[in-house]
C-alpha cells in the first residue's frame, strides 16, 4: 500500500517556517504584500482567491483582494496591472484566470513586473527557468517538486512521465524536472498526440497526471512501486453525495495506490503546495524588491 503523500501536512511546515521569515521581516518595517486581482464570478475562482488570502493572513502577509466585474475591459485591467507595478506594498500581483473572453492574457502578462511575476508566468520567469537562472517558478510545478523533496524521493536520473501538455503545469514541470540545477530527471510528455500512452507510464519511476481527465490513470498502467502525482481536480456526478457529485483526480486512487510506493491524494495533495508556493515566491519577490536578497 503506497504512502500518501501529504499535501497539506507539508503546506503547514512550509507556512510555519514562512511565518519565522516574514517576523523577522517585520522587525525591518517590511511586511509582504500580495494582491490578488479576480475579474468576474466564477465559484472556484472565488474559492481559490479566498484561500490565498486566508493562507497570507496565517503567515502575516498583506494580502488585498481586487474584485472587479465581468464586464471589465482590456483598457482598465492594463491600468490596474500599471498601477500594481507602481505601488510599494505590493510585490507580488496575481490575476486569477479564466479570465472573461474579452480580456487578453497574453498583453496582462507581458505588462506585469517580472519582478512581482509571482505566478510565474512571465516569459522573463518562464525564460529565466529554462536557462536555469534564479527565476520565479510556476506554483504547480515548484509545489509537486518541493512536495517529492520533503519525502526525500530521489529524482536525478529517474525516468519521469508527465501526461499533459498545459502552460500551467504539463509544460514547466517538465523542464523543471529535466533541469541539471533542478531534479536533473529524464522526462517524457505525454499529450493527445502520443501513441500508446501506457507504455511510457508503465516504464516510468514517477508519472505526474496533469490532463483534466477524470481517473485516466489506473493500476494496470504503472509498474510497482511507481510515484505518483495527481495534479487532477475534475467534479463527477455521485447520487449517493449530499451535494450530487464528489471531487475525484486525473488518477484512479484505489487501483494506483495499491502498486504505487506513494501517492498523492485528492483534495489535500497538490493543491495547498500550490498555495504554499505562492506565498513563498511572494515572500522572496518581497526580499529581492527590498533589497535583503
Amino acid at each position: 500500500m503506497a504512502t500518501i503523500l501529504d499535501g497539506k501536512q507539508v503546506s503547514k511546515q512550509i507556512l510555519s517556517e514562512l511565518t519565522e521569515e516574514t517576523t523577522k521581516l517585520a522587525d525591518s518595517g517590511i511586511v509582504p504584500g500580495l494582491a490578488a486581482v479576480l475579474i468576474g464570478d466564477n465559484p472556484a475562482s472565488k474559492i481559490y482567491v479566498s484561500s490565498k488570502a486566508k493562507a497570507c493572513s496565517k503567515v502575516g502577509f498583506y494580502s488585498e483582494v481586487i474584485e472587479k466585474p465581468k464586464d471589465f475591459t482590456q483598457q482598465e485591467l492594463l491600468a490596474l496591472i500599471e498601477d500594481l507595478n507602481n505601488r510599494r506594498d505590493i510585490h507580488g500581483i496575481l490575476v486569477q484566470e479564466p479570465l472573461p473572453p474579452q480580456l487578453d492574457s497574453l498583453s496582462m502578462i507581458l505588462l506585469m513586473d517580472p519582478a512581482k511575476d509571482v505566478d510565474g508566468f512571465h516569459p522573463v520567469s518562464v525564460g529565466k527557468m529554462l536557462l536555469g537562472h534564479d527565476a520565479f517558478i510556476a506554483c504547480t510545478p515548484k509545489g509537486i517538486v518541493e512536495l517529492l523533496k520533503r519525502y526525500d524521493i530521489e529524482l536525478s536520473g529517474k525516468d519521469v512521465v508527465v501526461l499533459g501538455r498545459g502552460n500551467i503545469v504539463g509544460k514547466p514541470l517538465s523542464a523543471l524536472l529535466s533541469l541539471k540545477n533542478g531534479a536533473n530527471a529524464t522526462v517524457t510528455l505525454c499529450h493527445t498526440g502520443t501513441r500508446n500512452v501506457e507504455e511510457h507510464t508503465k516504464r516510468a519511476d514517477v508519472v505526474v497526471a496533469a490532463m483534466g481527465i477524470a481517473e485516466y490513470l489506473k493500476g494496470d498502467m504503472i509498474k510497482d512501486g511507481a510515484v505518483i502525482v495527481d495534479v487532477g481536480i475534475n467534479r463527477i456526478d455521485d447520487p449517493s453525495k449530499k451535494k450530487g457529485y464528489r471531487i475525484v483526480g486525473d488518477v484512479n486512487f484505489e487501483s494506483c495506490e495499491s502498486k504505487a510506493s506513494y501517492i498523492t491524494p485528492v483534495p489535500g495533495g497538490v493543491g495547498p503546495m500550490t498555495i504554499a508556493m505562492l506565498l513563498s515566491n511572494t515572500l522572496h519577490a518581497c526580499k529581492k524588491l527590498s533589497g535583503f536578497a
